[in-house]
């Protein structure tokens, strides 16, 4: 059990730490064949973040985990919301622009329902996952064209970003970081999702309740940084595009790709608690920014860390209940 913890830990640790440089390689190899800084804004805030979750869902996807699978991706979801954009408007009050209310979340909120109805026979099939590639290709491609053609603020703020903290690799040593980075967050998704697998079975917990809590976590550490960086240095509308771009990928690509590779058969509590849990604090973010204006300040950050750790603390509660009882 002690090996199984140290491989947890160290995998979340190497896990962040290949995801920053798998994306800083990525970004410096596409700058020097020529591609536009306003694409790799937009690859390394929206898509770039979200590599741990996808990495590791997939891994648990094929080694027959579809617990850790879908518990990643919506306990991401969920930690988006509730912790960190609690964190962040606890640290800085965030100002929402109402474009983002009235564009961006309306398409989450659709998102969201339709994870809702694939859920409702129980099952993940290869069709759904089909389903969930065909609606992420519509909501990001016409997003991803009309910033290549200059039409969206937001990611001409975060290629601008990006570009003052450019770091001038060489092209060698770029792909030597990207190929690097790719490799070790293989292998660290792989030890952090046998140590979680080795200590849910230790404990009697479930994977899925694992994936919601520890893992969902350590995959949302870059969501974590950049969010709150952002929310310190001003940028709003990157703190809160960053979560909800990355909720939408988490739903749509995470969870379709695994589904393609491996088709699941989630718990009724998946549906009944966690995308219920997820779904509701969909809605009430985006009633909140629509009543207050787009400003969510510290009340509503305190009130979104409280409820993130009601739930984390049932979730464990009920696992440890259940388990004793059997």
């Amino acid at each position: 059990m002690l090996l199984a913890c140290l491989g947890l830990i160290f995998g979340l640790v190497l896990l962040t730490l290949s995801a920053d440089r798998f994306i800083e390689g990525a970004a410096e190899t596409a700058r020097h064949f020529g591609m536009s800084p306003l694409f790799i804004g937009m690859v390394i805030v929206g898509f770039g973040t979200s590599a741990p979750e996808m990495v590791v869902s997939l891994l648990s996807a094929m080694q027959g985990n579809p617990g850790i699978a879908l518990g990643n991706a919506y306990g991401s979801n969920i930690t988006n919301i509730a912790l960190i954009l609690g964190i962040t408007a606890l640290i800085a009050p965030i100002f929402v622009q109402r474009r983002i209310i009235v564009r961006e979340f309306p398409v989450l909120l659709a998102v969201t329902a339709l994870t809702v109805v694939l859920l409702l026979d129980g099952e993940l099939s290869r069709f759904d996952g089909v389903v969930l590639m065909a609606a992420l290709a519509a909501v990001f491609l016409p997003t991803v064209f009309k910033a290549l053609r200059g039409g969206d603020n937001i990611v001409e703020d975060i290629a601008t970003e990006f570009e003052s903290e450019e770091s001038r690799m060489s092209l060698r040593r770029a792909l030597v970081v990207l190929v690097l980075g790719l490799i070790v967050l293989v292998l660290s998704s792989r030890l952090l999702v046998w140590g979680a697998v080795t200590i849910a079975q230790g404990f009697g917990v479930s994977d899925l309740v694992i994936g919601l809590t520890v893992v969902a976590v350590g995959t949302s550490l870059p969501e974590l940084a950049s969010s709150v960086i952002a929310a310190r240095k001003g940028q709003h509308d990157i703190a809160m595009g960053n979560v909800i771009g990355s909720n939408l990928f988490n739903t749509l690509a995470v969870v379709g790709l695994a589904a393609l590779v491996s088709p699941m058969q989630p718990g009724a509590e998946v549906l009944n608690r966690d995308v219920a849990i997820m779904s509701a604090l969909t809605v009430v973010v985006f009633g909140l920014c629509w009543l207050l204006k787009g400003r969510l300040n510290r009340v509503v950050g305190l009130g979104l860390l409280l409820v993130y750790i009601v739930y984390t603390i049932y979730l464990v509660m009920g696992s440890f209940g259940s388990s004793a009882g059997a």
